[in-house]
């Protein structure tokens, strides 16, 4: 199609529908903001139920006065990604008025909704005892809302044509009917997700956690979010225990329609997945290399070959649990771990970083073009995964992402090294933001320049909407230009 011709199809974005959808999101959130005031009430901690109440009471009353714009059956691709980056910001926004409401600055209440929302888990807090249970339970929900949240938007957002889509449970889905695909994949992974939390709360209650803190690492770790209820995250655990919640972790770092072919019975789909295949040779092979990294540098004490294993699943999956200070891990393990924290998880799970699926992409489509080197030149082939042909408009779609994850990473490890930090330590913590991790090289705290909080407020936000929802977001020509009717 000419330029002229793809210029006569674009449309800007129409507001009465971006409108109406972040309206309905605004009810769940709304309903969602309760939970926190109903745990309050329960934990006598009544002081905290009017700040959650009021949230609700916000979002319940935006969400009904946006109902009340007429909506169209269809939406735009880029009407999608602004609802869904507007979402995530409003969302932040306003899950930071409650935590001001407990004596917490603007700026790091915002930092720690930003990391909730984001199902980051790093925190600029200079401890969490003292804190209420409301806080504590309230920042693990916001992690379980926001990894089912975002689960469910990039389903509903990524479904065309190609391996991914297919891979993702949605063959055939006609592209106009984003709406309908987002309802369908909604309920199908809402119900897998309360499944594996309710496994997983019983799991822990059976390796010996309290009630609190079962509930509590539960919506932490199978949102890979990490957010633990103590300053020792999993320290203060026994190892079975340690190894059950990074366990839930790593459930929540598998492709969450995988499950439900799991439960029709197809349990070799486990067994022929090549990101389960790969996820978990990755670990293995970091779990490794921290080993030996330790041992050649033998200078951390203290530290055992299971945390070192149990930090390999914490770092894949990105879910920032850890069992020690992980700033004294020697140079060469922390780039290692920084390698785990930026390929991250499966796509279609709460896992953040690149995704699996789209660095296999790469890979195969650099082995195809060495391969075909040894082909004639007019001989017909291309790139496959997992015996399925794979599309020029997917494999670019890969590669860019991949290319602008890197750009953020680069850009935002410059401004942490203008300001005077140690190299390694900034790419650490501009990594493990990006790639929604948690884990921290010791920079994230009270008194990091507010600048660089917002930096990382920034990684946490684009790392979450994998970028080209913010970058949609932000073009004018999203928002100046002729408009469907």
């Amino acid at each position: 199609m000419s330029s002229e011709g793809e210029r006569a199809l674009r449309h800007a974005v129409r507001g009465r529908i971006i409108l109406r959808y972040l309206g309905e999101l605004s009810l769940v959130l709304g309903v969602a903001a309760f939970v926190p005031m109903l745990a309050a009430g329960f934990f006598r901690e009544f002081h905290l139920m009017l700040p959650y109440g009021l949230v609700g009471g916000f979002l319940l009353a935006l969400g009904t006065l946006a109902r009340r714009v007429p909506a169209p059956r269809d939406l735009q691709h880029n009407e999608a990604l602004v609802i869904t980056a507007a979402a995530f910001v409003l969302s932040s926004l306003v899950m930071s008025g409650p935590l001001v409401a407990q004596g917490i600055p603007w700026i790091d209440a915002l930092f720690e909704a930003i990391s909730g929302v984001t199902t980051t888990g790093l925190s600029t807090l200079p401890s969490l005892e003292g804190h209420s249970r409301t806080f504590l339970l309230a920042r693990a929900w916001m992690q379980w809302v926001g990894g089912l949240g975002f689960v469910v938007l990039s389903l509903a957002l990524t479904l065309q044509p190609g391996v991914a889509t297919r891979r993702l449970g949605a063959p055939g889905l006609d592209p106009a009917d984003v709406v309908g695909g987002m309802r369908t994949h909604a309920r199908r992974i809402l119900l897998i997700y309360l499944g594996l939390s309710a496994f997983s709360v019983v799991l822990l209650l059976l390796l010996g956690a309290t009630g609190f803190d079962a509930i509590v690492h539960t919506f932490a770790g199978i949102s890979t979010g990490g957010f633990a209820p103590r300053d020792a995250s999993l320290a203060s655990f026994e190892t079975a225990l340690q190894y059950g919640v990074l366990g839930i972790a790593l459930v929540g770092a598998v492709s969450l329609p995988l499950y439900s072919e799991l439960a029709s019975g197809r349990w070799r789909r486990l067994r022929d997945d090549v990101e389960v295949r790969t996820l978990l040779l990755l670990i293995a092979t970091v779990a490794v290399l921290l080993v030996v990294s330790t041992r050649v540098a033998s200078g951390l004490s203290g530290v055992s070959v299971s945390d070192l294993a149990l930090l390999s699943i914490s770092a894949q999956s990105t879910a920032g649990f850890s069992t020690f200070a992980v700033d004294e891990l020697p140079a060469s393990a922390k780039g290692f771990v920084i390698l785990s924290m930026i390929t991250g998880g499966s796509q279609g799970s709460t896992a953040g970083g690149i995704k699996l699926f789209r660095i296999l992409l790469m890979l195969r489509l650099i082995q195809w073009l060495v391969g075909r080197t040894r082909l004639p030149p007019h001989a017909v082939s291309g790139p496959t995964l997992g015996g399925e042909r794979l599309a020029s408009d997917e494999l670019l779609r890969a590669a860019a992402l991949i290319l602008l994850f890197l750009a953020v990473l680069v850009v935002s490890w410059l401004v942490f090294l203008a300001h005077g930090y140690d190299a390694l330590d900034a790419l650490f913590e501009v990594a493990s933001a990006t790639g929604t991790v948690g884990l921290s090289a010791g920079i994230s705290r009270p008194d990091l320049e507010p600048l660089l909080k917002g930096v990382l407020c920034v990684d946490m936000l684009v790392g979450r909407l994998e970028i080209f929802a913010i970058l949609v977001a932000l073009s004018p020509r999203t928002w100046i230009g002729r408009r469907a009717y």
